[in-house]
């Protein structure tokens, strides 16, 4: 993972001991805004107590912390915690210790296509129910494009005419049915909200799919938006947010932003399948917070959102590949921090 050496190297250490000492000020502001800070672990390459007394140093105390699949889950060991309650006590102690709760656990993976996907997924439910969670963060996967497929189809445009017929099967012979049990098995664990994330390459992407879905499924699903991927679609994460707010379907944020790369975006357009590391050569690429959009488009954000009538976490996630891990961080929280104490 990108900012390993920030682990070892003095620059990092220094990062991390020169921020505690003003994380009692900084809590003491977050605590008072409406919205508050969290953070998605999985990109904090961190052992579980350091990640905790990072946080804890920056006046962040909510965690959405993954529990596998797309995660490699570096602060949870699922099967462990589904089968011990001392283990699970233990893990919890340390969050309790330094104040913190546990605002939603994430199980991103394609349950719609792989069995060892769902099978996280419904774990992750069991879990909840052991912790008391109430709210999990997943995508709404993606399934083959037809009776026999193994693969997995976005489709991104309406021609050819096969098109429609992938998206019917997708949707009411697959997804519906199979939404309606994860619902069905997320209530049956005492889970009360499903936020799935706008992410590309999956059935839901935007406000547009995830209405449908919902409409199918009922209100357990709502979503997790997550601005950086309506930005490289041409979407607007404000309006986004307006609509959600209308519906009543605005579950969860993720603090995230991306940039579009002038050079290679204007030849080539958004569409980009080079790896996500390749980013001298995309046409769009996952950065810190403000360095894809300014302080004021957040500020702005945080508005909407605050008129949709959202008041829970904004959870960030950093996965700009140019940083070391601790400094990309950093710099993200010190936008959403300024950005959310208007």
């Amino acid at each position: 993972m990108p900012g390993r050496a920030a682990l070892t190297s003095g620059t990092g250490r220094d990062m991390l001991r020169e921020e505690k000492g003003s994380a009692e000020d900084r809590g003491r502001i977050l605590q008072e805004a409406d919205m508050k800070l969290a953070i998605k672990t999985c990109t904090l390459d961190l052992p579980y107590t350091q990640m905790l007394d990072f946080c804890a140093a920056q006046g962040v105390f909510s965690l959405e912390i993954g529990t596998g699949n797309w995660s490699a889950a570096p602060h949870i060991d699922l099967d462990e915690l589904l089968s011990s309650e001392t283990a699970r006590t233990r893990w919890l102690d340390e969050q309790r210790r330094r104040g913190m709760e546990l605002c939603a656990l994430n199980c991103s993976g394609n349950p719609l296509a792989y069995e060892r996907d769902l099978e996280v997924t419904e774990k992750t439910f069991r879990l909840a129910s052991l912790l008391g969670v109430k709210k999990i963060v997943m995508m709404s996967g993606l399934p083959a494009g037809c009776p026999g497929d193994k693969t997995p189809v976005w489709v991104t445009t309406s021609w050819p005419p096969e098109t429609q017929e992938i998206l019917d099967y997708q949707w009411n012979e697959v997804a519906l049915p199979a939404w309606e049990e994860l619902v069905r098995r997320a209530g049956d664990c005492g889970v009360e909200r499903i936020a799935l994330e706008n992410h590309g390459m999956q059935l839901v992407y935007n406000p547009e799919t995830l209405l449908r879905l919902r409409e199918a499924v009922g209100p357990m699903v709502g979503m997790n938006l997550d601005p950086s991927h309506l930005f490289w679609m041409g979407g607007d994460p404000i309006e986004a947010a307006r609509e959600l707010g209308e519906a009543g379907a605005l579950y969860h944020v993720h603090g995230k932003d991306s940039r579009r790369e002038r050079r290679m975006w204007g030849p080539n357009g958004m569409l980009d399948t080079k790896p996500i590391d390749a980013f001298c050569r995309r046409s769009w690429n996952y950065v810190a917070v403000g360095a894809g959009h300014g302080l004021q488009w957040w500020r702005e954000f945080f508005s909407a959102l605050r008129m949709a009538g959202y008041d829970e976490v904004v959870s960030l996630e950093m996965e700009d590949l140019t940083l070391p891990m601790l400094e990309g961080h950093l710099a993200s929280l010190r936008t959403l921090k300024e950005a959310l104490v208007l």
